[in-house]
């Protein structure tokens, strides 16, 4: 799944944003563009588990594809 993050501006957007994923599944791989404030998620976990942690965390994301 691809998200975009338009408030992940920085590094320490960039790992706050991974580990709120890995809070959600240790086992994920994320791949983070800061350019494009996107984020590619790898797992088997649903994107609205995703999407509700970083709502929480005050990265609200905006679902690209699932």
């Amino acid at each position: 799944m691809e998200l975009h993050i338009g408030n992940m501006t920085c590094g320490g957007c960039a790992r706050s944003v991974t580990a709120t994923v890995k809070e959600v599944d240790p086992a994920a791989t994320v791949e983070i563009d800061l350019a494009t404030k996107r984020v590619r998620i790898a797992s088997t976990q649903p994107a609205e588990r995703f999407a509700s942690a970083l709502d929480e965390a005050g990265f609200p994301p905006q679902v690209e594809q699932a």
